[in-house]
């Protein structure tokens, strides 16, 4: 070790508090670091795990294969396990008391498929030959019909086919049934023996409207036979993005006609074939890195700036015996490398340890609030530390090398007389005469000790700045990724759904008999009936507006026929809504003058580029009127008026179970009164009912409603679906919740680090103010001045650069998802509020230390 590194050694020894405070600097930045990164790997380890236990372990499915395709999939160099399957078909489920399932499913695995798919096996075992069965647990406490281990079946099992047409049905579609009478039938129908060798627990993947309750057998490949078909399904040695290209190539090569991807899974995997769905997640990930190294370049920065600005110096002082710009510079970097060593460490593990107590609140919450067993894991990867010191080294070099070379360039004079650092100029340290009027002498000569050490006082403006920013981006960016979430999924917001198939209308004892049940605890019954109206082309959808530019025939009186859904609510559920959405109840009652709520903003996935878009429906104005018609294509497309309704309220809320309309749709809400007076004899019997219901025990509810025994009702249970979205969301939100929150107790950290740190540094210059007759008083009053200037200083510029990153987000978010850009006024008025709040308490709180200290021994003191 070379005198210079020696005498760098002795000086961070001698002063102590000062390295004690860039270590500081350098651990919180590191452990912020190892947080982000941590919690990315973590997240997506509960997200693979949570979405194999729903859909199975699975990359790539290759359909309708033969057994020679089968081969080829096998022993493809990046299969790491290839599960089979195949669906044998439906058989009546004899003794079964509901109408609505009345099949038995009959699905086949071979071993790998049991274990991919995660059977849940309450009793017995898997079936071992094509022979054997295992019988889900719904068979016996939904259909009634009990099977125990060892009993034997004889099924006719066929295929379902519609009415008319030759379209097959399967397990995703809904009975088919007319006044309670089946309108579909089972061919091709074939006898099948089994034996029942296990009761196994629902699938979750079997949706509570499938027609058919699941029953699994054993398919085996050695007894596959040439015209026989399967499904493939492959878990792949690496989860790349080449993967699809790979999988393409493969079925290419051996005439494989269909192939499917997991893309629920490789989601979690950053994978996608979409190429708006890649271009969202590579632009998110760089602004995000982006922001974030920022963040601990200037964290760290400011740490050995405030350090290489104190020991100016000690480094004039080794230029006056002869160091060389180089070594001065060696000197900065080598004590850049000694914090390193020191802080790295101890910043991975205090990040770790942070994380790790983080996900032991969070597992309790996760667990309590989503029907998920998952819990979060503190996944710690090779790559995720290497990520994390090739970071922190990188953003420690880039910290030091600046002060390094600024250093290097002072000479021996100005580094000991520290002239470079203290600007004591009339121009550098002048202020405007209204300071010392408005706000006194001590505003005043607060501001000069601002401005003559201008690196000092850019340090912590800097750093309010860049926390500013990560809590504005980070905000911004998890608002996004919810709405983004909310856009993509398919608002399922009710556990059941009841109805007519006749299409009549509920009557109220009925309706009555079903909300009264235990279990459920909220309602809403929706009349339904759909018109036309003729929008002025100024006032259509902006992607109408495009449509209609490139063919004007589609206008008639320059006006584009719409199709309006309109949707009555019962009284109590009418109230509840408009009272929700600012509407005027009694307007809406009022059939004399017929008055409607619009759902002017709809969002839909567009086929065509995969991306998922909010737009307004129309630009409607309330009080404006809507003419209802009856557009005959009979009779050549001429229009028969019915009413005109007058927009009463206009909002993006949908009632419970209101299922969206796409473009050149509205859908409008009207109470019943309302309704009657528009239809008559005719349109009333067209008028569709429904009830929507939440549950606490969906299940049992459905069962109750169908022990009724009312003729021609349908009833959707659709828990399983909301269940799924409600996880997703949930989960989505305890993690921005909890990013948000690293985010700000970091960021609080580091502006309470870098002026504590500021504020230490000045003891000297406070005792010299004490000793010209500064009062406590007037001390209290400069160093409040002082935390006010911080604060509006760095919300100047750290507002407008929040504004920029948050454009950014929402640039890249347009690659997959189209909505309004919302200004976040509620996160800024927290950060702008916060902003003083801390910097108030950071500058009390330093500012009592300082007020503690002995005049004469501030004085004399040259180091800290």
């Amino acid at each position: 070790m070379n005198i210079v590194h020696t005498l760098t050694i002795r000086h961070l020894k001698q002063n102590k508090r000062r390295t004690l405070v860039t270590i500081i600097g350098v651990i919180i930045s590191v452990a912020m670091v190892t947080a982000v990164a941590t919690l990315v790997f973590s997240f997506s380890d509960v997200m693979v795990r949570h979405t194999i236990a729903d859909t199975g372990e699975w990359h790539v499915q290759y359909q309708d294969v033969t057994k020679e395709q089968l081969a080829a999939i096998q022993g493809d160099d990046e299969s790491k396990s290839v599960a089979m399957t195949r669906d044998v078909g439906y058989a009546p489920l004899e003794g079964g008391e509901n109408p609505n399932k009345p099949y038995l499913f009959i699905k086949e695995y071979n071993a790998q498929g049991f274990e991919q798919f995660q059977i849940d096996l309450s009793k017995g075992r898997l079936p071992q030959t094509d022979k054997e069965v295992v019988i889900s647990e719904a068979v016996a406490m939904d259909g009634k019909v009990n099977y125990d281990i060892g009993d034997h079946l004889t099924l006719r099992v066929g295929e379902r086919f519609e009415q008319e047409g030759n379209h097959c049905l399967d397990q995703t579609e809904p009975l088919r049934r007319e006044d309670g009478t089946l309108t579909e039938t089972l061919e091709h129908v074939k006898t099948r023996e089994y034996t029942v060798v296990g009761i196994i627990k629902s699938p979750v993947w079997e949706s509570a409207w499938a027609p058919g309750y699941t029953i699994l057998s054993y398919v085996d490949e050695n007894f596959i036979g040439a015209d026989d078909r399967v499904d493939a399904l492959v878990v792949l040695q690496r989860v790349n993005p080449f993967l699809f290209v790979h999988a393409e190539e493969l079925a290419e090569k051996n005439d494989i006609g269909n192939v499917q991807y997991n893309n629920s899974l490789l989601h979690y995997y950053g994978l996608s074939k979409s190429e708006a769905s890649y271009s969202m997640m590579f632009s998110l990930s760089a602004i995000i890195m982006g922001v974030i190294m920022i963040g601990s370049v200037s964290l760290i920065y400011n740490a050995f700036a405030i350090s290489v600005s104190e020991r100016s110096r000690h480094l004039g002082m080794l230029a006056s015996v002869g160091a060389t710009k180089r070594q001065k510079r060696n000197s900065v970097l080598f004590e850049g490398i000694v914090i390193g060593l020191i802080s790295i460490p101890i910043g991975i593990l205090c990040g770790l340890a942070g994380i790790g107590i983080t996900f032991w609140f969070m597992n309790s919450m996760i667990q309590g609030a989503l029907w998920t067993q998952e819990e979060l894991r503190l996944i710690v990867t090779p790559l995720s530390l290497l990520i994390t010191c090739m970071v922190s080294m990188l953003t420690i070099f880039i910290s030091t090398y600046v002060p390094a070379i600024r250093a290097s360039k002072v000479s021996a004079m100005d580094a000991i007389r520290q002239t470079t650092d203290v600007k004591l100029t009339v121009k550098a340290v002048r202020t405007s005469k209204f300071i010392r009027k408005l706000f006194g002498i001590e505003a005043e000569i607060g501001l000069k000790n601002l401005k003559r050490n201008k690196r000092r006082y850019h340090a912590i403006v800097f750093s309010l700045v860049i926390s500013i920013v990560l809590f504005l981006t980070v905000s911004f960016f998890t608002v996004g990724m919810k709405r983004s979430l909310d856009l993509s999924q398919e608002g399922v917001d009710f556990d059941i759904e009841v109805s007519y198939s006749s299409g009549k209308r509920i009557d109220e004892r009925l309706m009555q008999s079903i909300v009264s049940l235990d279990g459920v605890t909220e309602y809403n019954m929706t009349h339904e009936w759909y018109k036309n109206a003729w929008i002025e082309e100024a006032l259509i959808a902006e992607e109408l507006q495009e449509k209609v530019k490139k063919d004007r025939e589609l206008l008639q009186n320059g006006k584009y026929p719409y199709d309006i859904k309109i949707h009555a609510l019962n009284d109590s559920s009418l109230q509840a809504y408009a009272t929700a959405v600012g509407a005027d109840y009694t307007q809406l009652t009022d059939p004399d003058h017929p008055a409607a709520i619009v759902m002017d903003t709809i969002h839909y996935q567009d086929m065509n580029t995969g991306r998922y878009i909010q737009t307004k429906a129309m630009y409607a104005n309330i009080g404006q009127s809507i003419e209802l018609t009856n557009i005959s294509e009979e009779s050549g497309g001429s229009t028969k008026k019915i009413s005109n309704v007058t927009v009463a309220a206009l909002t993006d809320q949908a009632p419970m179970g209101m299922n969206p309309v796409g473009v050149g749709g509205l859908n409008i809400i009207v109470s019943e009164r309302v309704m009657d007076r528009l239809t008559d004899n005719e349109d009333s019997a067209n008028v569709q009912t429904y009830v929507h219901l939440r549950s606490t025990e969906p299940m049992k509810t459905q069962q109750e409603i169908e022990e009724m025994h009312e003729t021609n009702l349908n009833i959707y249970n659709v828990y399983q679906s909301r269940r799924s979205e409600e996880q997703q969301i949930r989960l989505m939100s305890v993690f921005s919740y909890g990013f948000i929150v690293l985010i700000s107790a970091i960021s609080i950290a580091n502006i309470f680090n870098t002026i504590s740190t500021g504020i230490s540094l000045r003891k000297v210059e406070f005792a010299m103010l004490k000793s010209v007759g500064m009062t406590p008083k007037g001390f209290a009053k400069m160093m409040n001045y002082e935390s006010v200037f911080y604060g509006v200083k760095s919300l100047i510029f750290g507002l407008p650069i929040s504004f920029v990153v948050m454009y950014l987000i929402d640039r890249a978010f347009a690659n997959k998802f189209s909505y309004e850009f919302t200004f976040p006024w509620l996160s800024v008025l927290s950060v702008m509020v916060a902003v003083f709040v801390i910097v108030g308490s950071a500058m009390l709180y330093s500012g009592s230390k300082v007020k503690k200290e002995n005049i004469i021994d501030a004085l004399k003191q040259e180091s800290i």
